[in-house]
């Protein structure tokens, strides 16, 4: 096996772009084909099209009625009628029909008066013309329909159709070849063990590319052999217009695809100074492009929108269409890396006239963030982040009225806002519901600050045993909140099926033995843990794994599963999702708190009427571990 020439460049971005605008100036669009104009839907003209017959090609009615000589109804009126006779002074026609000899005017048949079988009165003059299509009205034989680089749309199918022709020339449509490397690698549907991976980047590689004009050919998987990725390789080179290797582009010890391109041809770059996405590759192999994605899904979506959305377009010989910008308020701090340019995808909603971005998950293997986000939120590389409150300019992901029709709940999480959101997406398709998970206490700031619609909160106050609402006089005190019952809830221990460690109760994370899992500060599922602590006796410097932080019940439910921790505090819901084991603690209420100028709001009274329907408390019935029967119920707290 040839012997790897590993390294890993960290250009910015920036420099990365420039050395590949150059090597895409050297690549023209593609040869033209001919297709039926009936399939050439999106496609890109290769020529001007011009038409071969005017639209409409005779004179034709524009309505129902009769046709006449216009000279013949002048000085027609109420008082001097005009009599036609049928076949000599006029001819019935429908619309579209041709106009007959002699005619140069249609009358409506309701303006015709009939005065037998065949004779006609008329009580108005009309002008020629009148209600007829003239040839070439619509279009005329040699006007230019479409011009050349035009993507073609529904009605420009009716125009070329209409104008004479059956078929178009259009550009080829760009044939990139999608390589999927890693022995790990299953296919979707497989029975997964240990180490196996789902391999689904390339539909949705795939997807980009058809999105944006092209021809997707996904090829493999294939396993981490050089020789294997270097035949693949070369072979979709022989037929592809450009080949895209996800995986294997980083500078591990199976990470093989810069050596092989530098073998077959030229490697331009390899890192880029971006988070995620470092690790890209761009080279020439046998005069085509190549570029190496990394595996990672977020990493992979975003090199192909820096990367292969331009090449894509300019194969085409079209400009690259730029996203939607608009400005929005960070909800949250954010702290990045100085030296490398960071893409953070935010959720995004209106709130009190401003637009709020909540940062998602950073991670560059959770697709999940693709799939929630609204937009991206560049950070530069020579910045240490963003602060909350900061004005951000965000790129669109997603349709802006989409957008404007977002609730924005902040707080803790709580499983069921998932079923709320489909319940709310069933009943009133035209809504979304953005939740972001930074805990109650973080909840209650967004509020403060207005960033917030509503905030999911749980807030055990220990000196009344009661929920939320001391805090809310504390922190709120300026505003009138109304606060609604989501669910009453249990909180406990999440265990691995079995209890294997026979853990009883708060008192065994104390033992040296067990690996804790907790939720972040502000959490009141982190509140309460310091309480249970407080009442006996155990320091938090006892607990193992005690500044180990999760943002969600799931995610800490997903740790005991995964085997990263022994026990983590969590509603029940979470530990029935993932078949685990659940010891209760203490029962919860969990509450929406909403401010009184937005509890008026059309689309917050919607979900008010989504969570009183009994078929949603029904679903989160079926959950395990929620009491409903206070659901909807609404407290005005002052």
């Amino acid at each position: 096996m040839k012997k790897r020439e590993v390294y890993l460049d960290n250009i910015p971005l920036i420099e990365a772009e420039r050395i590949w605008l150059t090597i895409m100036e050297g690549i023209e669009p593609l040869e033209p084909e001919i297709v039926d104009v009936r399939k050439a839907l999106n496609r890109i003209t290769a020529g001007p099209v011009f038409a071969k017959v005017s639209s409409p090609h005779y004179h034709a009615a524009a309505m129902d009625g009769i046709a006449v000589a216009a000279r013949k109804t002048f000085g027609a009126d109420e008082k001097n009628p005009v009599r036609l006779k049928q076949d000599i002074d006029f001819k019935y026609v429908d619309t579209g029909d041709p106009l007959p000899p002699g005619c140069d005017t249609v009358i409506m048949i309701e303006e015709v008066h009939p005065i037998g079988d065949d004779e006609v009165e008329i009580i108005s003059s009309h002008s020629p013309w009148e209600h007829v299509r003239g040839i070439g009205e619509d279009i005329v034989a040699t006007e230019l329909i479409v011009p050349e680089n035009h993507r073609l749309r529904p009605q420009d199918l009716g125009a070329i159709l209409a104008g004479g022709h059956v078929e178009i020339t259009v550009r080829k449509k760009p044939k990139i070849s999608i390589l999927p490397t890693g022995t790990e690698l299953v296919s979707p549907g497989a029975k997964l063990k240990p180490g196996d991976i789902i391999e689904y980047n390339s539909a949705m590689l795939a997807g980009y590319i058809e999105e944006w004009g092209g021809d997707a050919q996904v090829i493999g998987p294939v396993i981490d052999d050089y020789k294997m990725i270097k035949s693949k390789l070369r072979e979709a080179l022989e037929t592809a217009d450009a080949v895209i290797v996800n995986a294997g582009s980083s500078a591990g010890t199976e990470d093989y695809t810069s050596s092989i391109v530098q073998e077959l041809g030229k490697l331009y770059v390899h890192g880029v100074a971006i988070r995620p996405g470092k690790p890209v590759i761009l080279g020439i192999a046998e005069g085509k492009p190549v570029l190496g994605i990394p595996g990672y899904p977020v990493s992979a979506a975003l090199n192909m929108n820096l990367f292969v959305k331009p090449m894509v377009y300019k194969m085409q010989g079209m400009p690259t269409p730029s996203n939607q910008k608009i400005k929005a308020t960070l909800s949250r701090r954010v702290v990045s890396a100085i030296g490398v340019e960071e893409f953070l995808r935010v959720k995004l909603g209106r709130v009190g006239g401003k637009m709020i971005a909540s940062p998602l998950s950073r991670g560059a293997g959770i697709i999940m963030s693709l799939v929630r986000a609204d937009g991206i939120v560049r950070i530069p590389a020579l910045k240490e982040g963003l602060e909350s409150g900061e004005k951000v300019e965000v790129e669109l992901l997603r349709n802006e009225q989409d957008i404007e029709n977002t609730v924005v709940i902040i707080g803790s999480h709580d499983v069921t806002l998932d079923v709320l959101a489909n319940e709310i997406k069933k009943t009133h398709p035209e809504l979304n519901l953005s939740s972001a998970h930074v805990g109650s206490m973080g909840g209650i700031m967004a509020l403060k600050r207005g960033e917030a619609h509503m905030a999911g909160i749980h807030l055990l106050d220990p000196d009344t045993g009661k929920y939320n609402i001391s805090y809310i006089k504390r922190y709120l005190s300026e505003q009138n909140i109304v606060l609604v019952n989501l669910v009453f809830r249990e909180q406990g221990l999440i265990v691995p099926r079995g209890n294997p460690k026979n853990i009883a109760g708060i008192e065994d994370l104390a033992r040296d033995d067990i690996l804790f899992i907790n939720r972040q500060r502000g959490a009141g599922t982190r509140l309460l843990l310091d309480l249970k602590l407080k009442e006996l006796g155990i320091s938090p410097e006892k607990v193992k794994g005690y500044e180990r932080e999760e943002y969600t019940h799931m995610a800490v439910a997903a740790a005991v599963a995964g085997d990263g921790a022994d026990v983590g505090l969590g509603i029940h819901a979470a530990a029935n999702s993932l078949d685990l084991d659940f010891i209760p603690v203490s029962p919860e209420r969990y509450d929406l708190a909403i401010p009184e100028e937005y509890y008026k709001l059309d689309s917050i009274q919607k979900l008010l009427e989504v969570i009183n329907e009994s078929k949603f408390k029904q679903k989160v019935m079926t959950l395990g571990g929620y009491d409903v029967s206070h659901t909807g119920e609404t407290i005005f707290v002052k």
